[in-house]
Parts: C-alpha cells; sequence; structure tokens
C-alpha cells in the first residue's frame, strides 16, 4: 500500500508524473505548467493527487523540492482520507518512527528550513496542522522514503512513503528483496489499469517464524562502513550476523596472493583509489566521459598489482569502466572489464541479490554487443534466472531480459552451426543498425530501499 509519492526535482519534466515512463515528448499541465504527463490517460489519473498540488504550485509560482511536495500529498490525504489506518495499511504514518530527537545540528537546521518551506507553500485557506506533526511527518519522509525506479526499474527517479514496508526490519544478508512495482498503465482505458505497488519477495525459502527482512543499504561495503551508514541515516546498530563476525570482508578489502604487498603500499593504494573515485564522480557528473576512461584507466593500473580480483575498490572502477567504455560503443573493451566486475560480484552477494542481477545483465549485453555470444548468452541467463525471484516474471525488466534470453539462445544456436556465417550476418545487421548501447550513465543512485534527503 503506498501513502504518497513523488519525482526527483531534477527529473519532473523528463519522466510522466503517473506511471514514471520516460517520454520524449511529455505534456505539460496546463495549470501549473509543472507536472508532465504521458497523455491524457496518465494525466487524469494523477489528478486526485495532484489537483491540491496543483494550485498550490500555480499559487505559490513555483514548486518546492520533492521532500515538501511529498509531505504536503501526504498532508492532503489525510485531509481526505483522515489520518488512521487506510485500507490496505497495518501501520498508520502517525505510527512510523521519525528520528527527530536523534537528528545531528545540521539534520535540525535542514529541518527548520524545510518547515520554512513547507509552511510557505502550504494553503492558507487548508486545514492547518501543528507544527510538530508537519515535523514528524518531514522526520518520516527523512528516514523511511523509498526509492521509486522508473518504468523499466533501471533508474531511481522519485522517492514514496510506503508504511508497511517500514515494519520489516533489517538485515546484511536478508531473506527478502523489496520491488517497486510501477504498474500497467499501457491499456487505452484506465478501467484496465493496475496500480503501483510495492512487493516484498522471498530470495529463497522460508521457514515458518523467521523474521523477514531486507537490506536498507548496498551490501558492497565492508561490515564497518555499512554500520556507519545504517547509523547515520537510520539510527540503529546492526548486529546482523555478517556485521557481527565481518563476513566477507575479507573478500571485500583482498590483495595480491602471490607477491603479498606490504599494508602500507595497500593503504596508500586505497587512500588513491578513493580520491580517484571522487574525480571520477565529478567527471560524470559533467558528461566528460572521455576523462572518466582516462582517470579509470589510472586508477586500475595502481590498483591491479595491489588488489586483488574481489576488492570493492577495483570492482567500482570495473563497474565505472565498462558502463562508460559501453556508453562510448568500445564494446570489445568494455566486456573484458565488465566480465571481471561480473566474476567479483558472483563471490560478493547474495545469488539472488537484484543488484547482481542487474550488473550481470549489462554485462550480458555487453558481451553479446560485442560480439561474444557464448558469453554474453550465459551471463543473461544468469541475469533471468535472478531477476525471475528478485522482480518475478511479470515485471518490465525481466519480460525484457527474457527477450534477450531468447534472441540471444537463437544467435548461439546459429554460431555454434555456422560460425563464420554467424559474424557475416551480424556485421551486415551493425552496418545497416546502430548498436544499442545502456542509457547514458549517471551518478544518481541505482534503486534501492529507502532513500535519505541528500
Amino acid at each position: 500500500m503506498i501513502l504518497s509519492f513523488n519525482l526527483f526535482f531534477s527529473l519532473t519534466h523528463l519522466v510522466c508524473h503517473t506511471c514514471f515512463k520516460r517520454h520524449a515528448k511529455l505534456h505539460r499541465c496546463g495549470q501549473c505548467k509543472f507536472a508532465h504527463y504521458c497523455d491524457r490517460t496518465c494525466q487524469k489519473d494523477a489528478w486526485v493527487n495532484h489537483k491540491n498540488e496543483c494550485a498550490a504550485i500555480k499559487k505559490h509560482g513555483k514548486a518546492p523540492n520533492e521532500n515538501i511536495r511529498l509531505a504536503a500529498r501526504i498532508m492532503w490525504r489525510i485531509e481526505r482520507e483522515g489520518g488512521g489506518l487506510t485500507e490496505g495499511c497495518f501501520v498508520s504514518i502517525d505510527s512510523l518512527q521519525n528520528h527527530v530527537e536523534h537528528f545531528g545540528e545540521e539534520e535540525k537546521k535542514e529541518l527548520r528550513l524545510d518547515l520554512e518551506s513547507f509552511l510557505e507553500f502550504w494553503p492558507h485557506d487548508g486545514k492547518q496542522f501543528a507544527m510538530q506533526y508537519i515535523s514528524h511527518i518531514l522526520g518520516v519522509i527523512n528516514c523511511n522514503g523509498f526509492t521509486l525506479s522508473d518504468q523499466r526499474g533501471l533508474q531511481a527517479v522519485g522517492v514514496g512513503i510506503f508504511p508497511n514496508l517500514c515494519l520489516v526490519n533489517h538485515d546484511c544478508w536478508p531473506n527478502c528483496t523489496v520491488i517497486f512495482n510501477n504498474g500497467n498503465h499501457e491499456a487505452v482505458r484506465s478501467m484496465f489499469h493496475t496500480q503501483m505497488r510495492i512487493e516484498l519477495r522471498a530470495l529463497g525459502k522460508i521457514s515458518i517464524g523467521e523474521e523477514l527482512t531486507v537490506s536498507y543499504v548496498d551490501f558492497l561495503n565492508v561490515c564497518e562502513d555499512r554500520r556507519q551508514q545504517l547509523k547515520k541515516q537510520y539510527y540503529f546498530d546492526c548486529t546482523c550476523e555478517h556485521c557481527q563476525k565481518g563476513i566477507k570482508d575479507d573478500l571485500m578489502l583482498a590483495v595480491k596472493e602471490e607477491e603479498k604487498p606490504s599494508p602500507e603500499v595497500v593503504k596508500d593504494v586505497i587512500q588513491f583509489s578513493k580520491e580517484a573515485i571522487e574525480k571520477i564522480d565529478k567527471a560524470r557528473s559533467e558528461g566528460l566521459y572521455k576523462e572518466v576512461v582516462k582517470l579509470c584507466r589510472a586508477c586500475l593500473e595502481k590498483q591491479e598489482p595491489v588488489l586483488g580480483d574481489t576488492n570493492i575498490y577495483m570492482l567500482r572502477i570495473l563497474s565505472i569502466l565498462s558502463e562508460v567504455l559501453s556508453y562510448l560503443q568500445h564494446v570489445d573493451e568494455a566486456a573484458g572489464y565488465s566480465k571481471r566486475m561480473a566474476d567479483g560480484y558472483l563471490k560478493l552477494y547474495h545469488p539472488n541479490n537484484a543488484q547482481l542481477g542487474m550488473a550481470l545483465m549489462r554485462a550480458g549485453v555487453t558481451h553479446w554487443h560485442a560480439g561474444l555470444i557464448e558469453a554474453g548468452h550465459g551471463m543473461i541467463c544468469k541475469a533471468y534466472a535472478i531477476l525471475l525471484v528478485t522482480h518475478g516474471p511479470t515485471h518490465p525488466i525481466t519480460k525484457d531480459l527474457e527477450a534477450m534470453r531468447i534472441q540471444t539462445e537463437m544467435e548461439l544456436r546459429m554460431f555454434q552451426q555456422n560460425e563464420f556465417m554467424y559474424y557475416k550476418m551480424r556485421e551486415a545487421a551493425l552496418q545497416n543498425q546502430q548498436i544499442q548501447v545502456l542509457p547514458e550513465p549517471t551518478n544518481e543512485i541505482s534503486p534501492g530501499i529507502f532513500q535519505k534527503k541528500q
């Protein structure tokens, strides 16, 4: 059950505000000039949530940031339906933790600024809420906002509040995953649409009485870093088995075994990697992809004689480099880096981790585009098996993967029957049609669990 949601401010003109589909020519709301939709059908579906927001934006003169808009949407829903339990909800927003009492000075300052912005935006003729209650709502958004993905599940595009999800506790090696399903808005008549929803999906067999858990953070960090992140963002100390025993930390910080480097050399290389990643992120944000490639190669040159194949600092560079090279259509080189990344991820992640599935899909597509059909098909099959568990067979990304699996299987048969003919046909096809590449690389977070305000 979703209480409310909205898009990140930077994407409001690029993604439909109802179905989260990217569209080249979105239709803008004629009143507020802020909301954008695929068509009249999506606009009509959004009206119950957008009506009050539309008038407020028009009167205010501009739209506030996403947290203020989300808080206002929640308040308008409470105004319409009351603040108690709504249909399908096991817990009300009033019962959720806001952790305002744990805020540091900087967070308190941000909260005060958000309060001021909210009061400026909120209509004076609407229901007036107490300052303490508004602070509660903003606090809930701050630590319980769930990251929403686009229709294909590839990019984070917004944030929503799902009260039921807040009942599920964290574990770094969980037995469940949470997937956002945008619903189906393809039918011409809105009566046949299915609503967006959150899905809590089991990653394997769960025993009777076993607690359901999800991971609030990406596992690809050593336990101390994960615990610090959880403490800072969610205000609790993680006591899961992986954190208590430091499971897989040795792999994440692995160094070369043949000629084991000294601790001082390892420390210097890791520090160099951290500084390089900051420069790389800056270059990516500015769209300087050739500079990104240059920085990544320089970093790998330092890392390769010292760090092991599963070291997380090397894997981060391999991931960025393979993605950017693929975008620049240097797929032959990208395939080699993506293979090393995928091999490392397979040793670290839970076998049914959604991030692992997405990484294998990207690596498989890169190999496919590079003409390495056997490796590409194998990775796509592994990704499909994982996403069947994490996303389910009806999710758009799973359907896309199924189509890729069928296509690569057909091409693999052709390759095995006549390798020469396969490459001739592939060459002819590429001359008539440009290779499809992954979307432009961004620094935006990938879809995950909870999204703290940035």
